[in-house]
């Protein structure tokens, strides 16, 4: 009939079941546990980072007392290498100063502090340690340490004419330099030869 209106009855209704789950999910969803078990890895991973980090310190910290040791070994083995080649040369000054103290031969004794002389030359040559070359070179700064310059026409000026002490190299490194005599030009004297004098 017009302008009743209807009900709907309980077959119409929705009824809601507590235990089914909304629409557009599943059964087996349930609430979010795994941001702590994220936690937990994330935890994990920073302790494994944290003792590899440890580690790593541990043995760079060890690397580092290995390497100074080694170092100090190696210093201390040249040095017993150098002294080991320089005791034959310490023997023979003895006995030349021995022997010169009961000759009056002065040649006899000049050859033998010449033959130490060499003899010590030779052993600073296998420890790769040679003497700077002076006499007849042009000054160089980097091997050379000038005491004196000396006027002088006999030779190019820069030109090391005298040594006063040797230097040494070993290898590319200076161990000394040389102390040396430098030729410089004679100043200009106007014309006028040494000892004249105006009338």
């Amino acid at each position: 009939m017009q302008g009743e209106s209807r009900t709907n009855g309980p077959e119409d209704e929705s009824v809601v079941d507590p235990s089914t789950p909304p629409a557009g999910t599943s059964a087996e969803e349930g609430p979010k546990s795994g941001s702590g078990e994220t936690l937990a890895e994330a935890q994990a991973e920073a302790n494994r980072l944290k003792d590899a980090l440890l580690r790593t310190a541990a043995d760079y910290d060890n690397f580092r007392k290995r390497t100074r040791r080694e170092l100090e070994e190696a210093r201390r083995n040249g040095r017993e290498d150098l002294l080991r080649a320089l005791l034959p040369v310490f023997d023979n000054l003895e006995r030349a100063i021995q022997s010169a103290q009961r000759s009056s031969d002065v040649k006899a004794m000049t050859d033998g502090l010449s033959m130490v002389q060499r003899q010590f030359t030779d052993a600073l040559g296998r420890e790769g340690i040679a003497r700077v070359p002076t006499i007849g070179k042009p000054f160089d700064p980097s091997v050379h340490e000038v005491i004196q310059q000396v006027e002088t026409s006999d030779h190019e000026a820069g030109t090391v004419i005298a040594e006063v002490q040797p230097g040494y190299t070993q290898g590319e490194r200076l161990l000394r330099a040389a102390m040396v005599v430098v030729a410089r030009p004679k100043a200009e004297t106007n014309g006028e030869a040494p000892g004249d004098t105006a009338n």
